[in-house]
Formats: C-alpha cells, structure tokens, sequence
C-alpha cells in the first residue's frame, strides 16, 4: 500500500511540475535540439585538431551569421509589406464586403443568424481589430526575443559542459547495463541529426519553390518573401498554412484579386505536398520513423505543447522508437537468457 500511494503520489508531483514548468520544458527542449545539431559541427572541427572551445566558438559564430544574414533580408520586406497591408487593409475589407461571394455567404448563413456576426465583425476587423494584433505581434517579437537569449545561453553552456555532466552520469551505471544506454544516447544522437538534415532539405525545397512563384507572379519582395516562405516549414502544417495566408493577403493588395487567387490555389497544393508527401517521406529516409507515426506524433504534440511540440514532434517520436526498441530489446534477451545452474554448496 505504502508503495502504491507513494507512486501515485511520485506521478502526481511530476504531472504538476510539467504543468507548472511548460515554457521552461519548452525552452529546454528546444536548446537540447539546438545542442545536438551543432554537437556535429563541433565534433567534426574537433577531428580536424581544433580545440572543443574554438569550435563551439566557430560554430556559433557562423550560426549567429546565418540568423542575421536572413533576418537582414527577410526584416526590412517584411515591414514594408506590413505597413503596406495596413493601410490598404480598409479598403480590402470594403472590397470583401461588395464582393459577390460575401453576399453569397450572407445568404447562405442567414438562416442561421451568422449574416448580422459577419456584417457587425467586419466593420471592427477594418478599424479596430487590426491595430490590436499588431500590438500583439509586437509583444510576440519581444517573447521571441528573451526565449531567444534564453535559447542561446542554453545550447552554450550545453555544447560547454554537457559532455562531461553526461559521462560522469555513465560512469554511475553498472557495467553490464552502460553500453545499452550509450546505444541509446549514441542512436538518439544520430537521429535527431537526420531529422535536423531532412528538416534542412524540406525548407530548402519550400524556399526554392514559393520564391520562383512569387516571382512569375510578380510580387515585389518576392526573395525575402520565399526565405520566410521557407523558414516557415520549421513549423510542420501550422508554419506554411499561416506564412501562405499572409503572403496571399499582401498579393492581394499588392497584385489584386487573380493574382492572390492563384498565390491561395499555390499554398493549398505546396501545403499538402510538403505535409503529406515530401515530409514524411524524407523523415522515413533521414529518421527511420514510419510516416504514420510522424504524423500521429505532430497532430499529439502540436495538441500538447502547440507550435513548439509540431518543431520537436520528429524528434520525440524517434526518441520515443528507440526507447521502445531497446526496452524489448532487453526483455528478449531476458526472456532467452539461459537459466542459471544450481548454487554452489556454501
């Protein structure tokens, strides 16, 4: 009974501490995947006779520069766009409203008393709605900002000293049982660098497309505009639905109604492609996970810890496989461990 109720109890506490800890969790989860990507870098640079300390120092050095690269692209379009937007949103509102399909729509939901919400929302979507997500957005980018700095220590200090925290943890393990969990580590270490490759190739892939698009249809910015295209993949499903809806809003004031038309029809194809199809197959190739459990993971994940649980969906579920994988593993080998002879007389 005493065990029972100090499980139960064991169980709750740790429910309660995820629960009351999520942003830190997040933050931590985030940096480990961070830790073990650039832990290639370091290594091979370590191999070529550099010391652990120059290298972490090269490898974020050269990070830093790529994140800055691409903000310095992505930044300045995108503001322009923004402010853009914000002052022809009225006007594309109005426009929303005299269109033919939103008197369909009034028609159709009439019925249903949703004619009046939508005539009485869209009057504070064109003023006062708009002025309050930018708000929001702004205090987005300051969150984003400190996690950043956060992020960043983080991984440092874990590139620094998590090495030696890990082996003095494996020294603690008896012998018989320390290459089953270096295994472990070693095959979670692989994994999370195969999905971080394929991850890599899917945004490479979504870059390339969306900016050869937008420049047949002849949208101003159309570089910075597939980059963020591209970074979006980062977020599985959620990232590209919400980057494609943005971008058709500035091409539909920008370009027009056609044009924004066949932006949508372009980000509803490349969605499912990349979603159904390119992900799932390059994770099955670079992760070894099945496609259905990829998917099964970033629905579960994306529900639990929202846009941060779709990014670490992948690396949860192979983490999660090969855990599994060794736990039967070992019990086989119990199970057809030959039996031990008869004790020795004392």
């Amino acid at each position: 009974m005493f065990t029972v109720c100090a499980s139960v109890l064991a169980v709750v506490a740790l429910v309660t501490l995820v629960v009351k800890t999520r942003v830190a969790l997040t933050l931590t989860g985030v940096a480990v995947i961070l830790a073990l990507a650039l832990e290639h870098g370091v290594s091979w640079l370590e191999r070529r006779k550099t010391p652990r300390l120059a290298a972490i120092a090269t490898v974020m050095t050269a990070l830093l520069l790529v994140v800055a690269t691409l903000a310095l692209l992505v930044i300045p379009a995108a503001a322009d766009q923004l402010d853009a937007l914000v002052h022809q949103w009225p006007q594309l509102v109005e426009e929303l409203r005299n269109s033919r399909l939103f008197r369909v729509a009034s028609e159709r939901l009439q019925a249903l008393g949703w004619a009046r919400r939508l005539e009485e929302a869209t009057p504070s979507l064109a003023t006062g709605a708009l002025p309050s997500l930018v708000l929001r957005a702004i205090g987005g980018v300051l969150g984003m900002v400190v996690s950043a700095l956060t992020v960043f220590f983080l991984v440092v200090f874990m590139l620094t000293f998590g090495g030696d925290l890990i082996r003095k943890g494996l020294a603690l393990i008896g012998p018989q049982h320390r290459m089953r969990y270096v295994r472990v580590l070693r095959n979670i270490y692989g994994a999370t660098g195969g999905y971080l490759s394929g991850l890599a190739l899917i945004c490479t892939v979504n870059a390339t497309l969306t900016t050869a698009m937008l420049a047949i249809l002849g949208l101003p910015y159309f570089l910075p505009l597939g980059i963020a295209s591209g970074l979006s993949s980062l977020v599985p499903y959620v990232g590209p639905l919400v980057t494609g809806g943005l971008i058709t809003l500035l091409t539909w004031a920008t370009q027009g109604t056609w044009v924004a038309l066949a932006a949508l029809i372009y980000f509803l194809l490349y969605g499912q492609l990349e979603g159904n199809v390119l992900a799932p197959l390059i994770f099955r190739r670079t992760v070894h996970v099945n496609p259905l459990l990829i998917l099964l993971s970033i629905l579960f994940c994306a529900e639990l810890a929202g846009v941060v649980g779709a990014v670490v969906a992948v690396p949860v579920a192979a983490t999660v496989q090969i855990i599994t994988r060794e736990l039967l593993l070992f019990r086989q080998e119990r199970g057809t461990s030959p039996p031990a002879g008869p004790s020795a007389p004392v």
